[in-house]
């Protein structure tokens, strides 16, 4: 065997020992068809959301209840609460049978209710009364890959929702927004794939106080709306029922989100600090959220999943990192590539 072939099995190894397996990699549309609701930073919570819930950062704020109805069914293995932080404040209420997985400590304590749950801390937690459910704690001390799998799915959903953003940014628009006195009407056009289009500034948003939709069969309608404070306080002629299903409000130049009325669509919003005071029915994503209003189900099941594209590159030019299972496949095949083209014989 030649060295050459010997330093890159041996370059192999060490990147297949270096990536720390991951429980499992949920990216793209199927982060918003898993969960109700996610923060990639800290959430501070006084209200309930109704589906399942991602949390970032900590978990913080007065009685908060998660998983109160039954949520769409999914593949992955996902339960009611998920923090990669801490849990603090007042006790959190979790509701029929849901369970939650915890990075940190549970400092709050919480009110297990509904069917048996499964409980998994990586610290401590306290104010609990276990009765008839399985609550372990100190799983980070005696399994270290429970806190880096954890992380690592935290920093994977973040990565892939602000690539999703982008990339529905990107994206040319077939259908039209008609603004006639306070009411906006949006014409779905969807294309061969069932997906329509509008681009909107939030000056545009601004200038209405009525929404229609006119799904017309679309699967997907992506809303992109530009502009970096972005406040939904509009009404829904006909209400909101179901459009969180099928219509994503993608955000994707927001650093600040006011949510002040009821609010019906999927909500991408992954840089935002964000406020909420009142409910939004479908799948939301934030970059930190103060919420004061319930999240309802009604997440998206559209069946669109857009191209993946390259790595994504950050603000300074440089490849975002991959983390875990994926950086060492991302490096197995970069390493074939590079021996496949020592193969080729040099060009004449």
């Amino acid at each position: 065997m030649t060295r050459v072939k010997v330093s890159v099995l041996a370059m192999v190894a060490s990147l297949a020992m270096a990536a720390p397996a991951s429980a499992q990699s949920i990216v793209g549309l199927d982060v918003l068809r898993t969960w109700n609701l996610v923060v990639l930073g800290d959430l501070t919570s006084s209200s309930e959301v109704e589906g399942r819930t991602f949390v970032g950062g900590n978990l913080n704020g007065s009685s908060s209840n998660y998983q109160i109805r039954t949520p769409e069914p999914s593949p992955y293995n996902v339960t009611g609460l998920t923090v990669v932080g801490d849990v603090n404040g007042s006790h959190k209420n979790l509701n029929g049978g849901s369970g939650a997985v915890v990075g940190g400590n549970v400092n709050s304590g919480f009110n297990l209710n509904g069917a048996p749950q499964t409980v998994k801390v990586g610290g401590t937690i306290a104010n609990t009364n276990v009765n008839q459910n399985t609550v372990t704690s100190g799983l980070a001390a005696s399994d270290p890959s429970f806190l880096v799998n954890l992380k690592q799915q935290g920093s994977l959903i973040a990565s892939s929702m602000g690539e999703l953003s982008r990339t529905f940014g990107g994206m040319a628009s077939n259908s039209n927004l008609t603004i006639s006195g306070n009411r906006g009407t949006f014409d779905a056009k969807p294309d061969a794939q069932g997906v329509a289009v509008f681009n909107i500034s939030s000056t545009d948003l601004d200038r209405i106080g009525e929404i229609k939709f006119n799904l017309n069969g679309a699967d997907t309608a992506i809303v992109n709306v530009t502009g970096a404070n972005v406040t939904l306080n509009d009404n829904f002629l006909g209400g909101t029922t179901g459009l969180g299903k099928h219509v994503i409000w993608n955000l994707v130049d927001a650093q600040k989100v006011d949510a002040t009325t009821a609010w019906g669509g999927s909500v991408l919003a992954p840089g935002a600090a964000a406020t909420t005071g009142n409910y939004i029915e479908g799948s939301a994503v934030f970059g930190s959220l103060v919420q004061n209003g319930e999240f309802h189900l009604g997440t998206y099941v559209g069946t669109y999943n857009p191209p993946v594209g390259p790595p994504p590159v950050d603000g300074g030019g440089s490849p975002t990192p991959i983390p875990g299972e994926a950086a060492g496949l991302f490096a197995l095949g970069a390493i074939g590539l590079w021996m496949m083209r020592r193969r080729r014989p040099a060009a004449a």
